[in-house]
């Protein structure tokens, strides 16, 4: 079948050379691996311009759109995609300034929904206008929970029992901490499901996000308590109890990542001619909506309009791991009349905003270059860790900027309005098939 489709193919060649040519052939027959053509050929461009001709062959379907060029597709060899044909352009906008403690951030945003950045814009507009909002640091921790089984109940509570004696916390976090010199325990805690445990290990990871680095040192761990513990069966190095890129209970309460409380007090007069509504509605829409309608649904971290728009914007344009947005997005959004009723305390706490500096997605060029627009690119060698937490009260910042505009798009009775302008374009962007 595959080889009466790669015949019926229309294939121009015009672009290959001749050893390109067999080098494709191979792989479409089989006899090149896809994923080996980084290492085969020693040159991680080519390898991509391979594997799309290959694909295009065997899959009778044009990529033309996705572009090859223009990217350094070194840079992503052995750390963050493989097997790559090209990539996908996102537009980037910016919003602000966004005044958050002083100090002014242009936030960019990397989304194809309308209306979104000049929504969050707007947002940022009417904290500048009332004096910028202001935000606390609460909590700095990422976690990681392995599960490990015993042959009783009673096995399984004896290390517990062990690990949450305080007396032994020095010795397990110096195990711990051997794994990298950021990373530094801060606490375990445990949960038992039968005779199996959980053990939710939450350490310091400087600049960068830090799951690997935490990983490594619940391994050390692991690997420690093997010695006195020799029945302890080890069934995963993550036993969901993290927990990572799912809506948990655990991060809610406890945080994971960056917890961030931000707030701003919006006055009267930006509330009617910057937002465009009164203190009062906007107050009862967030009871209604945010708390209410929330609960209604049994919302876990969801006591909000749209954080996870502006999270996902913000960490796709950052290079964070968008599927952490998931947590990330956790919020709850408080709205309360003050100074006689006059003007509105709007506030966002975010409990578990995943993000970091270095690492990943954010060496890329173009998400490196968002990350120095905003101040914190790479790691702060005079403070270790500043330029994570000071992108999480960016993020919680622009969260709140979002929440304030679109919570007074609604109670104005302008969401509709503002999409259909903003998010329906009747534009035919592209005629390729």
């Amino acid at each position: 079948m595959k080889e009466t489709l790669v015949s019926t193919i229309a294939i121009d060649c015009s672009t290959t050379t001749e050893d390109d040519e067999k080098v494709i052939q191979a792989v479409v027959a089989g006899k090149t691996p896809s994923y080996s053509l980084e290492s085969k050929l020693g040159d991680c461009k080519r390898a991509a311009f391979i594997r799309r001709q290959a694909l295009e062959r065997v899959t009778g379907k044009s990529i033309e759109g996705l572009p090859l060029e223009g990217f350094d597709y070194e840079s992503i060899l052995g750390q963050c995609c493989e097997m790559p044909v090209g990539y996908v352009q996102i537009p980037v906008g910016i919003a602000g300034p966004l005044l958050v403690d002083e100090m002014e951030f242009w936030v960019p945003m990397a989304t194809t929904e309308g209306c979104l950045v000049a929504s969050t814009n707007r947002g940022c507009k009417a904290i500048s206008a009332s004096g910028g909002a202001t935000s606390v640091l609460l909590k700095d921790g990422m976690t990681r929970a392995p599960v490990v089984r015993f042959g009783t109940a009673k096995r399984a509570a004896d290390l517990k029992f062990f690990l949450e004696e305080p007396l032994n916390f020095q010795t397990l976090a110096s195990v711990f901490n051997r794994s990298s010199r950021f990373g530094r325990l801060q606490s375990i805690q445990c949960a038992i499901a039968g005779k199996n445990l959980y053990m939710r290990f939450t350490c310091s990871t400087g600049d960068a996000m830090g799951m690997n680095m935490v990983s490594k040192g619940v391994q050390n761990v692991l690997d420690y308590l093997q010695a006195d513990f020799p029945d302890m069966d080890v069934i995963g190095i993550s036993g969901n109890y993290c927990s990572d890129k799912k809506p948990a209970a655990v991060n809610w309460i406890e945080g994971r990542g960056k917890s961030v409380v931000c707030e701003a007090i919006i006055k009267e007069e930006v509330v009617q001619k910057v937002l465009k509504t009164n203190v009062a509605s906007l107050v009862e829409l967030n009871m209604l909506k945010n708390l209410t309608g929330s609960a209604m649904a049994g919302a876990l971290g969801g006591f909000n309009a749209h954080a996870s728009n502006i999270v996902s914007a913000v960490f796709l344009a950052t290079g964070q791991d968008p599927a952490q947005n998931v947590e990330s997005s956790h919020c709850i959004t408080m709205m309360e009349a003050v100074n006689g009723g006059k003007d509105l305390h709007v506030s966002v706490t975010m409990p578990s905003i995943e993000v970091g500096t270095v690492g990943g997605g954010t060496q890329l060029a173009s998400q490196a270059a968002c990350l120095n627009l905003l101040g914190v690119k790479g790691a702060n060698r005079e403070s270790a860790g500043s330029n994570a937490r000071q992108l999480a009260k960016v993020v919680a910042g622009s969260v709140l900027a979002g929440e304030l505009s679109l919570m007074s798009a609604i109670a104005a009775g302008q969401l509709v309005k503002s999409h259909m302008k903003y998010n329906r374009s009747n534009k035919e962007v592209s005629s390729k098939a």
